[in-house]
């Protein structure tokens, strides 16, 4: 049986650079929010954040 596949890194550190990075693109999807792609990259952006910050809190070490 195979394990599966995670959609987040396995410690904190990796899981810090991959949530300020999602951060960084969600503020720059809101800072052009008057175009259409603006608003897409803000909701997806968003969205991972949101996941990838639950998932953060997860970690222990």
């Amino acid at each position: 049986m195979s394990r599966p596949i995670r959609f987040f890194a396995g410690n904190r550190r990796d899981g810090a650079r991959l949530l300020s990075t999602a951060l960084v693109f969600t503020t720059i999807g809101l800072v052009r929010l008057d175009h259409p792609l603006g608003r897409a990259l803000a909701l997806v952006a968003g969205g991972l954040s949101l996941y990838w910050w639950l998932q953060y809190r997860q970690l222990s070490q």
